[in-house]
């Protein structure tokens, strides 16, 4: 098990900066307002930054091997107090009750203005080293309950040293083997000098000092410019060595703000607090940096997977949690809150009060009833080999990975294949031709510079040359907009191969319709193509019917939007469908038994999902699935089960596990892993006939798993 004592000297020798405190306002001076108020960086001029160390693509190490069971360590870099309690439970949530421990590294001092008022309360005096505090002292009553203590336990709060000579509060609390241990970098939201923490991103030579909270064990203040932030958050990574990573959005959504849409804490032009994304960033680059500094040192990479959440966009679209999960999330967020009456024992408060009592629930932003991955997708993605071993792809450490089955059934991998091609975004998509040749597509963080420098994504695909073969160089295909900031808003990948031996990809846009890219059966690319159609939310399903033809299938705010060709070959065009509820994820669809199209999703804050029939000779249908409630998408495929064909259903229960139903007749009752499986992010399906359907994850480990369930009822 990874150490939680933050006490120990850290195994990343990070060079010590040498900081001149009063760099930042000729540095500031030279750049518009503009430069740190949007959400947008082109144009700006760089100052000379140090070198950017990051992944490279062509780099293949082997990773560093599973020590085991205990070999876990969720790892999560957030900018505020009470971020990883919004967007990222119930999955931190899940993660930490199946024994993982957690370290969670908050960047910014959370002071705000400095006033910690209860809702509706009389305004208090300003005092921001009280406020910070306050909602330290949140986090603990929060955490503390997710481990199944008293709210008050008392904590063990020391100093940590970082590289550098910088340094953090760290707070240490266990239950048996459950563990949680909170740092606080403390770097003020503005700092006296009158940086924040976008300008530390953006602008070469800007210098922030921390704030001291009260009660502190950490007496002074320090000074963090870019290059330390990054080092300290490699560093970290290096200390911990975690086997999970969790960030914040690197890259939100344009989000045109009206009466309709109010700003609200949104930063301009974009659905996300002005801190949450480039903490995101600084988080993103430290990762590449950590795992190219660690594979040259050892030989070896980093085992890990990540997951970026959404933030404000909960706030944007419609609600993607049960009730169930809402209130137990929003207790915990209220736990945070604390009361001004609370017999917590820290003097400069008990919480952050704005949050407290039922707050989290009556919130008309909606922040506590969702939680959105900003890169949806399989993790991993499964493919059978030539002969029948089953095949996983997924990023490990930032890289593409292969992890073969060690024998044909056996239902464990073996160790995993570096591909290259990184830094990757955490989801790949993976589709076979009709030749037999595996295509591999992903996005990839070309350019994480800052400090001015270029902030590029594009689209990457990796080839085999023949069926079971070599694979060819990683190819970038862009991205279908012309300008990078642009270019940041495009989503996950997804792909579909159709008989006539084409490939077709397909991506989210910036304008959050869909565009796609062709692969003839030669192997020659065509020109993106914007496909507009109605806005939707990332994570498109993909699928060719009987009859050849494409059908793509992404949930919007008002329906199910629907983008399919006339003919099998031709053009893709938007072909709405009525009659569709409103989703609260993205849809999954499959080919039903009746070869009619069948599309599977939650309704807005529902636990239970229906089954819609759609693009069917018959009227559209829609059968309600009792006894399969959960949260998340559901994935779909028609498998051929007791000898005849039927739906094949996957999804996340309530408690975060794995369950498996077959069919959709009204009595039948999910199948549940005898290992309580607590994926990390969306597993899915390798369809096949009875004896060969294989549910594929991702543990917490960092490991894959397989499922090869035994059906028990029919439909």
């Amino acid at each position: 098990m990874a150490a939680l004592s933050g006490e120990d000297s850290p195994r990343y020798a990070a060079p010590r900066h040498t900081l001149s405190r009063r760099r930042t306002l000729g540095a500031l001076a030279a750049v518009t307002a503009a430069t740190v108020a949007g959400c947008s960086s082109e144009g700006r001029k760089a100052a000379t930054a140090a070198p950017v160390r990051s992944v490279d693509p062509h780099s293949a190490e082997p990773f560093r091997s599973a020590s085991g069971s205990g070999d876990t360590l969720l790892l999560q870099v957030l900018a505020h107090p009470d971020d990883d309690l919004y967007f990222m439970n119930p999955d931190a949530q899940h993660i930490l009750r199946s024994g993982t421990p957690v370290v969670s590294v908050y960047v910014t001092a959370g002071e705000a203005k400095g006033i910690n008022r209860v809702y509706g309360g009389p305004i208090p005096k300003p005092d921001k080293p009280g406020y910070s505090s306050a909602r330290h002292q949140g986090l603990r009553q929060a955490y503390a309950e997710m481990l199944g203590l008293d709210r008050f336990t008392r904590w063990r709060r020391s100093v940590m040293t970082l590289p550098g000579g910088l340094r953090a509060e760290s707070n240490v609390l266990t239950n048996g083997r459950q563990k949680v241990q909170l740092v606080f970098l403390n770097i003020a939201m503005l700092s006296d000098n009158g940086v924040r923490v976008p300008d530390l991103w953006e602008v070469p030579g800007t210098e922030a000092d921390t704030l001291v909270a009260t009660g502190s064990p950490l007496q002074d203040s320090d000074t963090y410019d870019h290059e330390a932030l990054v080092d300290v958050l490699a560093g970290l990574m290096d200390r911990f060595r975690p086997t999970v990573i969790h960030t914040l959005d690197p890259d939100p959504d344009f989000q045109i703000h009206d009466a309709t849409h109010p700003r609200d804490n949104d930063q301009p032009g974009c659905s996300d607090h002005r801190d949450h994304t480039p903490v995101a960033l600084f988080t993103w680059k430290a990762i590449s940096q950590w795992v190219a500094d660690a594979s040259r040192r050892d030989g070896r990479a980093p085992r890990f997977v990540t997951t970026a959440f959404r933030g404000y966009y909960n706030q944007r679209w419609p609600h993607n949690l049960p009730i169930e999960i809402v209130r137990n999330k929003a207790h915990v967020v209220s736990t945070y809150g604390g009361s001004p009456t609370w017999p917590c024992g820290n003097t400069a408060g008990c919480g952050d009060y704005s949050q407290g009592g039922n707050r989290p629930l009556v919130n008309r932003k909606g922040w506590v009833r969702s939680t959105h991955h900003r890169y949806p997708g399989a993790l991993p993605a499964p493919q059978l080999d030539r002969d029948g071993r089953l095949i996983a792809y997924g990023v490990l450490g930032t890289q593409a990975v292969r992890w073969r089955e060690t024998g044909k059934g056996t239902g464990r991998f073996g160790a995993p294949e570096n591909l290259g091609g990184g830094p990757l975004a955490p989801a790949l998509h993976v589709v076979r031709d009709t030749a037999g040749r595996q295509l591999l597509f992903g996005l990839r963080f070309t350019d994480l510079a800052g400090q001015g420098g270029p902030n590029r994504r594009d689209i990457v695909v990796l080839e085999q040359r023949a069926p079971g073969g070599s694979f060819r160089p990683w190819r970038a295909l862009g991205t279908p907009e012309l300008l990078p900031s642009r270019g940041r808003r495009v989503g996950a990948p997804t792909a579909v191969a159709t008989p006539d031996g084409r490939v077709h990809l397909f991506v989210r846009t910036a304008d959050k319709g869909i565009a796609t890219r062709v692969r003839e059966a030669d192997g020659r690319w065509g020109p993106w193509q914007d496909l507009g159609g109605g806005e939707i939310q990332d994570g498109l399903s993909a699928l060719v019917d009987r009859e050849g033809r494409i059908h793509v299938f992404g949930g919007g705010r008002d329906t199910v939007h629907h983008w399919s060709q006339d003919s099998p070959g031709g053009p893709v065009f938007a072909r709405p469908l009525t009659g569709l509820p409103r989703p609260g994820n993205q849809p999954g669809a499959a080919l039903a038994p009746d070869g009619s199209v069948a599309v599977v999703y939650r309704a807005p804050a529902t636990a239970q999902p229906a089954v819609h029939t759609v693009l069917s000779a018959h009227a559209p249908g829609e059968t309600p699935l009792r006894f399969f409630e959960g949260y998340g998408p559901v994935t779909a495929h028609t498998v051929r089960a007791g000898g005849r064909d039927t739906l094949l259903l996957l999804s996340r229960a309530m408690d975060g596990e794995v369950q498996l139903r077959y069919g959709t007749k009204p009595g039948t009752r999910p199948l549940r892993s005898p290992g309580h499986l607590v994926p990390v992010g969306a597993p899915t399906l390798l369809p096949g006939d009875e004896a060969h359907v294989a549910v594929v994850g991702m543990s917490p480990a960092a490991t894959p798993w397989i499922w090869r369930p035994q059906a028990t009822s029919r439909a």
